[in-house]
């Protein structure tokens, strides 16, 4: 199987060989720029490096070294500082999704059995208030940059950040090295990531260092970023995706990294970092899309930009690129300097990567799932594949299971590496299910790969839709040719039984565009919709088709990194 080519760049085998490695390579070099009540800060590499000895001293004082820590909230440095002070200390970290609710965040620190919370500036006051429903917890950590000292909230004391930095330098500075001489267990279990997922269902994904670093030297060796490349990190930092790969892979090669606060300013952080390079979901290039496609028809300029895109086309294939050039107003949109995207979560179509290709804007598609931390395939930088997910990252290995392939070879995926997870944390009976005898991870997912390697993804095996006929449907292809529709923003397939249970119906759950084409009626949208929809049904095989098609008034319900929740749509 093809495999990604080997790139000169420095490789790590824990968390704590990151951080002091790339402190000692890029040292003052900013390492994220962010925004404190409009004020603008930077933190560099000597920062964190500086930072993490003296919160680890502190915490390794008052004797929660090793000990399992609760962390949730907002992107900041101080996020990636407690997640890196307490793995490098040979402790658990539980990083917990900023928006599930009260009940799930004390059930998921009470099974975890978290000893410490640490929590950013949008959970003060939240918190303490949960005190009682988490026993477990006696040490409750404030990361917030604006206030110094301790506090006592509901009778709960409350120690912010500055004071265990205070505490740990005085400490290192009489001596103390009971942090800085912990050697890392790379083997253990450093990571608690509870997948909040789209199945309606959570389990604790169980990560150690060698997991992770294995996922972060492979996301280094797979595109051609270096100290040069800035990023903008736009996906919630709890998941796994946006971790690994933009910040502790862009710590590895000493990028810089400019914190957007939340989605809805993802444009604006954009046009004043100028960023080289994102990581993205499928959502965001989407919504992206049809904003360009519907502002180049309203100033009726389709003629001149396709035009545009046949001539960079054919320059290119002379060795001339004119598309900064030609489309400099669309690559606007993302600061003007992107040379590379970075896109993995739900399949994309063809016509948008296209489509941004000739914009001057190539995506890279990839695939990664939380239990492999997360990286399994991603396009090569220098031989990009359309349609496919890509090579397998190095260090992992990838092949089609056999026993559930069908006769054009598409079966569920197994990967085998050093990025596989332990196991589901406290579940040994949900873990021997995903796992073959001989060690391989089933994923779940359906696909196949070509004969160079590259991996095809179809559907979710969870998701197929079983005909009366036996025949099996996977709905992502179908959602993929509808979804091209421009009256279309987002659409669900399901398969749904008859009263009797005899006979199972294929249905699209369409939420329609409204606000693009705001000068129609919402019911002139779905009636352009259905018609469009009705000629592209037509047009799928005849057992793929749907049987009828349903709008919605409202979006369907969402993770946080924007993936639809099936399990919702009945």
């Amino acid at each position: 199987m093809k495999k990604i080519k080997n790139r000169n760049v420095k490789t790590v085998s824990s968390l704590k060989e990151l951080v002091y490695s790339s402190h000692e390579y890029f040292g003052s070099k900013t390492l994220y720029e962010y925004k404190v009540s409009k004020e603008s800060k930077k933190y560099s590499y000597t920062d964190l490096y500086t930072d993490m000895n003296s919160f680890g001293t502190a915490l390794t004082k008052r004797g929660y070294v090793g000990k399992t820590v609760a962390l949730i909230g907002d992107t900041t440095p101080y996020w990636s500082l407690t997640y890196l002070t307490v793995t490098s200390g040979n402790g658990t970290i539980v990083p917990l999704d900023r928006e599930i609710s009260e009940e799930s965040i004390c059930d998921f620190i009470n099974l975890s059995e978290c000893s410490a919370v640490a929590y950013t500036g949008s959970f003060n006051g939240k918190i303490a208030k949960l005190a009682d429903k988490i026993p477990g917890v006696t040490l409750f950590i404030r990361l917030n940059e604006d206030t110094d000292g301790s506090d006592n909230v509901n009778g709960v004391n409350i120690i912010d950040i500055s004071t265990l930095l205070d505490e740990g330098k005085a400490l290192m500075d009489s001596g103390d090295t009971a942090f800085t001489s912990i050697e890392p267990d790379t083997e253990k279990c450093c990571s608690i990531l509870f997948t909040s997922g789209t199945t309606g269902t959570s389990k604790g994904v169980m990560l150690s260092q060698k997991n992770i670093t294995t996922s972060v030297n492979a996301a280094c060796q797979a595109m051609p970023y270096d100290s040069t490349t800035t990023l903008v990190s736009l996906l919630p930092i709890h998941h796994t995706y946006e971790f690994t790969a933009t910040h502790l892979g862009g710590m590895n090669i000493g990028a810089s990294i400019y914190i957007n606060p939340a989605l809805k300013y993802a444009s604006r952080s954009m046009q004043y970092y100028k960023p080289t390079a994102i990581t993205v979901v499928p959502l965001f290039l989407e919504t992206v899309h049809k904003k360009v496609w519907t502002k180049i028809n309203e100033n009726n300029m389709a003629k001149k930009v396709k035009l545009g895109m046949k001539i960079s086309k054919l320059a290119l294939l002379i060795g001339i690129d004119l598309r900064k050039k030609l489309f400099s107003d669309v690559r606007a949109a993302f600061g003007g300097n992107i040379n590379s995207i970075v896109c993995g979560g739900a399949p994309l179509s063809e016509a948008l990567v296209k489509d941004f290709y000739a914009f001057g804007l190539p995506i890279y598609e990839g695939y990664g799932i939380t239990e492999c931390s997360p990286l399994v395939s991603v396009n090569p930088y220098y031989a990009p594949r359309m349609g496919s997910v890509g090579t397998p990252v190095n260090g992992t290995e990838v092949k089609i299971d056999a026993s559930s392939a069908d006769e054009s070879g598409r079966g569920e995926i197994l990967v085998r590496g050093g990025n596989v997870m332990l196991g589901y944390y406290k579940n040994p009976e949900a873990t021997a299910e995903v796992f073959t005898e001989d060690g391989w991870f089933r994923t779940g997912d359906i696909g196949y790969t070509d004969s160079d390697g590259y991996i095809y993804i179809t559907g979710r095996k969870k998701n197929v839709i079983i005909l009366s006929n036996g025949k099996n449907v996977y709905p992502e292809e179908i959602e993929e040719k509808l979804s091209s529709c421009s009256y279309v923003k987002e659409i669900v397939v399901i398969g749904r039984k008859d009263t009797d249970g005899s006979e199972t119906s294929i249905v699209a759950v369409v939420y329609p565009d409204f606000e693009s084409f705001a000068d129609l009626s919402a019911e002139e949208v779905k009636e352009r919709a259905n018609t469009k929809l009705s000629q592209i049904n037509a047009e799928l095989p005849s057992f793929k088709q749907v049987s009828s098609i349903e709008f919605r008034d409202e979006e369907f319900e969402k993770t946080t990194t924007k993936k639809i929740k099936r399990f919702l749509v009945k």
